[in-house]
């Protein structure tokens, strides 16, 4: 790519990066206040384990079929009548499907390997989020109808005002320790997150309503790309489980913790490169310009490899000495964040990899072939996660066997794709992401002879 092709990509992206960053830090922000009201107690291990319900539930069933399937429909059918089609079909399948979530709350908290009052616990925080499978359904047709009309900037804004909510909330917990005003406040910041999309879509001109008829909204379209896509999500949500499972107790919330901040650097270049590029790569791809398709893979590949592979060099070596001085003065967990956070840091490159290739398959309309990635991915960390020795470093271990899997993912999705669209430019992304990494390592080598 040449200097200028660079200078206008980051220009193009530059509001949707300085979004996801505000969005990031506010999420560091709630993650810390977080740690800081629950400390390391039951009530913190049943509190994310239940937070992490209505994702996977809402994944499970929907989820997966928005990120593979509705935005190129949007983009190939641009109408308001059939954005508020779909927004009905979300809201006819989700609502009941929240009400069933909530009744169902025990046996669902059963599935993370509690039981007594733990499971007691992280089921009566549930039933108060599990609302938020059907805000996070609607919010995401809202943010997929600003994405296929080029309106990035809201959608990654949108999330601040759920961080602020829920960092608003952990501090009054931290007062009262009300552990109903720490379930619905959480709920409350998932529903100030619709708002901002909600009023977005309006000023823009979208004025969308529920339609009492859903006939009409791509069910057969959405079913036969969505259909393989959530075989990958259900093998994710298997992941999730076993994780949850095998992690001693105390070590969920770390763990998980290590896990979110892990994906920090991602969220901050490679999501705003997919979410720009989905849309255009949808258009190349029904126009049958290949060319354009590989250009645009190559330069999401190496913008994210200019930030992704010093960070993963920064992480691995700082991570834990960075995370004692931030979590350090008020959370005993700090130091089990940091090296999780480390055995973490070599998956950072081919995770966002691997999530990059996927939407080009999406975009050319093949959902088949990354569900199947997806759920090989899936399996070989759920057997590495059985394989590897169950001690006192289980979490390190679980952290590690993350980057083995995303790495055979990213090479067997680069092959599959050269295959498909006949070269992805690869000696060109090679030889930048080569010459970073050694780079990296000499800056390291350097550090450790220097200490």
């Amino acid at each position: 790519m040449s200097i200028t092709g660079a200078s206008r990509a980051i220009r193009r992206g530059a509001p949707m990066a300085l979004g996801t960053a505000i969005a990031r830090l506010t999420g560091f922000a709630r993650t810390l206040t977080i740690l800081w009201a629950l400390g390391m107690t039951p009530v913190a291990d049943a509190y994310t384990k239940a937070n992490g319900l209505p994702n996977s539930v809402y994944e499970l069933v929907l989820g997966g079929a928005l990120a593979s399937a509705v935005v190129p429909l949007l983009v190939r059918t641009p109408s308001e009548e059939f954005a508020e089609r779909l927004l009905s079909l979300v809201v006819w399948l989700l609502a009941p499907l929240t009400v069933v979530a909530v009744l169902c709350a025990g046996p669902l908290a059963s599935l993370l390997g509690q039981h007594g009052p733990g499971q007691a616990l992280t089921a009566d925080l549930a039933r108060f989020l599990l609302p938020q499978i059907l805000l996070y359904g609607v919010a995401a047709v809202l943010a997929a109808v600003l994405n296929a009309h080029g309106r990035f900037g809201v959608p990654m804004w949108a999330p601040v005002a759920n961080n602020l909510v829920v960092i608003g909330t952990a501090l009054l917990y931290r007062a009262s320790e009300d552990l109903l005003l720490l379930a619905l406040g959480t709920t409350a910041g998932v529903a100030a997150q619709l708002a901002v999309l909600a009023v977005a879509a309006r000023a823009a001109g979208f004025r969308l309503r529920p339609r009492l008829d859903p006939r009409g909204a791509g069910v057969r379209a959405i079913v036969r790309r969505a259909g393989w896509t959530l075989l990958a999500v259900a093998a994710v949500q298997v992941t999730t489980v076993v994780t949850a499972r095998l992690l001693p107790e105390g070590a969920f919330t770390p763990f998980g913790t290590a896990a979110l901040l892990f994906q920090l650097p991602y969220s901050l270049v490679a999501v705003t490169a997919i979410t720009g590029l989905l849309p255009r790569m949808t258009r190349a791809a029904a126009a049958d310009d290949l060319p354009a398709i590989v250009a645009d893979l190559s330069r999401a590949l190496r913008l994210t490899g200019l930030v992704l592979v010093p960070a993963s060099g920064v992480l691995l070596l700082f991570a834990p000495a960075l995370c004692g001085l931030v979590f350090g003065p008020f959370y005993e967990g700090a130091a089990l964040i940091g090296t999780v956070l480390a055995a973490f840091a070599p998956a950072l490159v081919p995770f966002a990899a691997f999530q990059i290739m996927q939407r080009v398959f999406f975009a050319l309309g093949d959902t088949k072939t990354p569900a199947l990635l997806g759920t090989g991915v899936s399996l070989l960390i759920v057997g590495l996660s059985l394989a590897v020795p169950h001690g006192g470093n289980l979490p390190v271990l679980l952290a590690g066997v993350t980057g083995v899997g995303y790495t055979a993912g990213a090479l067997a999705a680069g092959l599959l794709l050269r295959r498909r669209l006949g070269r992805v430019d690869g000696r060109r992304v090679v030889r930048l992401h080569a010459g970073l990494a050694l780079a990296t390592s000499l800056a390291a080598g350097a550090y450790v002879l220097a200490v």
